[in-house]
């Protein structure tokens, strides 16, 4: 193991725990609603009244219910489109943001607290210390098709599209592996993957971020960054379960492993 790498990967590992502990971080998410299953308008615990509105959502509120919407107080009715993020967030309600998202034509609003227990009760990332054995040269092959997407099951209950770019292949602890993977708007690699510690000394899947492939679809493999998705620190994100196929049979005993 070489210092420079060690070094580097404790940074990450510091920014990884900044970053989740943050005041709107994923631990701050105290509720998803989609406005589906209420049709009245009413979210619990959530001021105003939200309704479809087409490509939108329509928010209508009175000036006591404490709404700001880009920063001035709502006194009456706005059409709302997805947030960027929760930090990105339209509507506040004190310290609150009141994210508006929409999944494959489904909206919904998120609601992100600073005041979270999940936050006051957050103890760090339990995380195996870089090591170099971990990451290995991979090689990605896009489909001839282009992109495909599979329905996955996500960790709400419900089964979403999980678009897929292409196959990543690599050999780890001897043995020659694939994984399905996504391409993202940067060229960056995302692998939804589980192994033979899922569920027992990890959780219970992971995420996989390798760099964009070069001219040849090479990159590098670190299972040393695996990383532990949104819904491991909150219960209400809608991650997707891996796909068929990204199950690895080995044990990857490296990268984040639990919320402490």
């Amino acid at each position: 193991m070489t210092t420079d790498a060690s070094d580097e990967w404790k940074r990450w590992h510091a920014q990884r725990v900044a970053a989740v502990a943050a005041p709107y971080g994923p631990l701050a998410l105290t509720g998803t609603y989609w406005l589906e299953d209420h049709p009245d308008g009413h979210l619990p615990d959530v001021p105003g009244s939200w309704t479809t509105d087409g490509e939108a959502v329509l928010l209508t509120a009175a000036g006591t219910d404490g709404l700001t919407v880009d920063g001035r107080p709502l006194d009456g009715e706005v059409r709302l489109t997805a947030d960027p993020g929760p930090v990105g967030s339209r509507v506040v309600h004190g310290e609150r943001h009141l994210v508006v998202l929409v999944r494959e034509g489904s909206w919904g609003v998120r609601d992100f607290d600073p005041a979270a227990g999940a936050r006051r009760a957050f103890g760090g990332i339990a995380a195996t210390p870089h090591d170099p054995r971990w990451s290995v040269p991979g090689r990605f092959t896009p489909y001839d098709t282009g992109r495909r997407s599979v329905r996955v099951p996500n960790a709400d209950g419900r089964e979403r599209g999980l678009g897929l770019g292409g196959e990543l292949a690599f050999a780890l602890e001897g043995r020659d592996l694939t994984l399905q993977v996504s391409v993202e708007e940067d060229g960056s690699l995302w692998a939804v993957f589980a192994d033979a510690t899922s569920g027992s000394t990890s959780y219970r899947f992971r995420f996989l971020r390798p760099a964009a492939p070069d001219a040849e679809g090479r990159t590098t493999v670190d299972f040393n960054r695996a990383l532990l998705p949104p819904c491991a620190f909150a219960d209400h994100f809608v991650c997707p379960f891996p796909p068929p196929g990204n199950t690895l049979e080995v044990r990857v005993e490296a990268g984040e492993r639990e919320p402490r």
